[in-house]
């Protein structure tokens, strides 16, 4: 029988709410009954509620940040009450009751060049609004389309702006007019990117929203959404390449926006360190199997087995300083105890699996099949760290030891990775 955890040694930091808060999320995951557990969950989801509408982001993020260091999946069921309440609704309008959902469309996109954002061209606007509506949404769905294409750091990330964005988009859909979030500081450029159409949809409570929910037979849902997402990509490529000219792109299934943006984010990393590796040929004129990288686990502290983000260090042959450097996020826990070495992880039993090391396994995959040299470079392990000046990271390089990546200064560095 599963024991849930103590919380009576709660951290100091963590307020009145976020005690309740975590106390709630950890019943709702180790409840007795469905009948208990979804009480729980009704109790936290008030108290959430009343917390986002009061602009309390603070609150939030300790009782999150007191979970994921302590019980995972507890900080799951607090991760899915905050952002359900944050990117969905239920309304009622004439006395009809509503649904509505926050949607994210992603592109990935790589290039040698700077990837656009913005405003979108009138025509490029009504063709994708359009192509989305047609391929995407089942009948009867109203929707809100952004006439702008929205770089990761101009869109709402913290649940407290997610919900303001949901309430503008709501708005939205029932004036009608075009939806546009508030402006956000300026885009850093990155050669491999995520780009985002973001939408409101609203359908009568119980129906379906997307197309794939309409079939008759769910085992067909797969299957269709396969194809929504084919004719989606078919409808708004040339638009989009208009949009974003000269970048390699690949079209993601849009759904809701939490979902959807973490999905985006994970599959982008491999996406930066083929842009990266290809950049690095060009820029140095060295093929990929004359590049050489460095591969650091980087977490709270550096003798546990537990990491948070990989960060992949590239240097040159010549003097094997490090010119460039890429961060690997991770989403959830990886341990990599006892399996620093490529050769060592690749035989290990439980390298597939989430919580032992699937992630580096795959940046290993990536890095062989993109031909850079790695295989006698061990894994070490470092405290997550920041140049204090600049405030970038820091990445390792072969001497262990924790430094600046640079390109050599008769490149021309136009474009920042990371």
């Amino acid at each position: 029988m599963t024991e849930m955890p103590d919380i009576s040694r709660q951290q100091p930091k963590l307020s009145a709410d976020g005690k309740r808060m975590t106390a709630l999320a950890m019943e709702m995951f180790y409840a007795s009954s469905f009948t208990e557990s979804e009480y729980a969950r009704l109790r936290l989801q008030e108290l959430a509620s009343s917390l986002i509408k009061r602009g309390h982001q603070s609150v939030l993020s300790q009782a999150g940040e007191y979970l994921f260091n302590t019980d995972m999946e507890a900080y799951n069921c607090l991760l899915e009450v905050i952002e359900s309440y944050c990117e969905s609704a239920v309304i009622v309008e004439r006395q009809q009751r509503y649904q509505f959902l926050l949607v994210a469309i992603p592109v990935l996109a790589w290039t040698r060049y700077t990837i656009p954002s913005g405003e979108l061209d009138a025509t490029v606007y009504q063709a994708l609004h359009e192509a989305f509506r047609q391929t995407l949404l089942a009948e009867d769905v109203q929707m809100s389309l952004s006439p702008v294409l929205y770089a990761v750091d101009r869109m709402p990330m913290e649940p407290v702006e997610v919900y303001r964005a949901s309430q503008q988009f709501l708005e939205s859909i029932k004036s009608g007019n075009p939806c546009v979030l508030p402006a956000k500081q300026e885009t850093v450029p990155f050669m491999a990117d995520g780009r985002y159409l973001l939408a409101g949809v609203m359908a009568a409570e119980g129906s379906p929203i997307f197309c794939w929910q309409a079939v008759p037979d769910p085992a067909d849902m797969e299957a269709q959404k396969n194809r929504a997402l084919q004719l989606w990509q078919q409808a708004a490529l040339p638009w989009i390449k208009q949009v974003l000219p000269g970048c390699h792109l690949e079209f993601l299934l849009p759904g809701g926006f939490f979902n959807t943006c973490r999905k985006t984010d994970q599959e982008i990393r491999s996406a930066t360190v083929r842009a990266a590796v290809q950049y690095l040929e060009n820029a140095l004129n060295i093929p990929a199997q004359a590049l050489g990288a460095v591969i650091g686990g980087f977490g709270k502290d550096s003798s546990g087995s537990q990491v948070e983000e990989y960060r992949i260090s590239f240097y040159h042959p010549k003097d094997r300083k490090i010119v460039y450097g890429i961060v690997w996020p991770i989403y959830g826990v990886e341990e990599i105890e006892g399996m620093s070495m490529p050769v060592l992880l690749e035989k290990h039993p439980g390298s597939t699996k989430a919580k032992a090391g699937s992630q580096l396994l795959a940046i290993f995959r990536l890095l062989r099949e993109l031909g850079v040299q790695f295989e006698k470079t061990p894994v070490d392990r470092f405290i997550t760290e920041y140049c204090d000046d600049c405030g970038a990271p820091l990445f390792a390089d072969t001497k262990g030891e924790l430094v600046h990546a640079e390109m050599p200064e008769d490149i021309q560095k136009d474009i920042k990775l990371h």
